[in-house]
């Protein structure tokens, strides 16, 4: 294998820590993903939309029509 000197069980350690680490971290944003997706879903069940969301078309009614002149 790779001939890593003196400080091998270092080295190793040292990358051990390092993945678990990494992993540690993409498992917490993955996590966090579905449940800020979760939450966002379940206020928008509820009618509460987010500010950037396009409006809901208003729908005109008979009255509001122009009269000629």
């Amino acid at each position: 294998m790779f001939d890593l000197g003196p400080h091998a069980a270092f080295i190793v350690a040292a990358y051990a820590v390092t993945f678990v680490a990494v992993a540690a971290l993409a498992l917490f944003i993955v996590e966090d993903d579905r449940k800020q997706r979760h939450l966002l879903a379940e206020l928008e069940r509820r009618g509460i939309r987010r500010r950037s969301a396009k409006p809901a078309p208003v729908k005109s009614s008979k009255t509001s029509r122009r009269r000629a002149p």
